[in-house]
Order: structure tokens, then sequence, then C-alpha cells
């Protein structure tokens, strides 16, 4: 009977303990943090969908960081960037997004932080190095 009774306690205390997480990530205390890897120059629309269908899918409630490196990193710069790139990056950037361009990328590329698109940060150690580190900090890495 006090084993049974033991069994029982816990269960309830593990219950206990899985309804606290899961009421806590309801309040977003445990907000989602998402790393998104580019370097495809034919998948930045793609890429870029994928961003506001994920913010779309989580209500906002998320962290997004989109590192971009080599070829596809050229699709971002401001002079030549398609009017739909250019519009779709602009909104998600106001939805939060923050994108990094790698470093090694722009000086083999010659491409100043000014050529880019508005809102990007520079990833100084290179784009690989910083998904790394994203994914050191608990941001799960997604490759389109």
């Amino acid at each position: 009977m006090l084993r049974r009774d033991i069994f029982r306690a816990g269960l309830a205390g593990a219950a206990g303990l899985f309804g606290l997480r899961r009421a806590s990530a309801a309040t977003g205390e445990e907000r989602l943090k998402v790393a998104y890897h580019l370097s495809d120059a034919d998948k930045v629309n793609f890429v870029l969908g994928n961003i506001k269908n994920h913010y779309e899918g989580a209500g906002g409630d998320v962290e997004i960081v989109l590192v971009v490196h080599g070829p596809a990193l050229a699709a971002f710069k401001a002079k030549s960037a398609s009017g739909a790139t250019s519009s779709r990056f602009a909104g998600l950037v106001q939805q939060g997004l923050v994108p990094q361009a790698c470093g090694n990328t722009m000086r083999g590329m010659d491409i100043a932080l000014a050529d880019l698109l508005a809102g990007f940060q520079v990833a100084d150690k290179g784009g690989v190095v910083k998904l790394a580190e994203l994914q050191h900090q608990g941001y799960v890495y997604l490759r389109p």
C-alpha cells in the first residue's frame, strides 16, 4: 500500500512540474528562438517566405535570426535587390527579424554594410561562426 502511495505522489509531482513548464511556455517565458541559415541565392524568396510563415504560425511570439553568407548575400544589396525581396525583407525586419551578414562574405564580395538592405548587422567572425554561437545560445537551427 505504501509503495502505491509513494508512486502516486511521484506521478502527481511529475505531472505538476510538467504542467508548470507548459504554463510558463504559454505565458512567453520560454520564447522559441530560431536561426535560419541562407547561403543559396536561388532560395532567398523561399526562405523569406518560410520566415513570414513562421511568424504567422507562432503568432509573432518567436525570435528569428537570419544568417546570410555566400552567394545569397548579393540578393540583399540595396541597389540591385528585387522589389519583392526588398519589401518582404523590410516587413520581416519590422516584425523583429534580426538579419546577420557574414563578415567574410562581405569582405570577399567587397560589400559594405551600407550597401545592404536596412536592418542588417555584421557577423564579424563569419556566418558559420555566428550560427554555431546562436545554437550554443539555444537557438533552433533551420536550413530550408
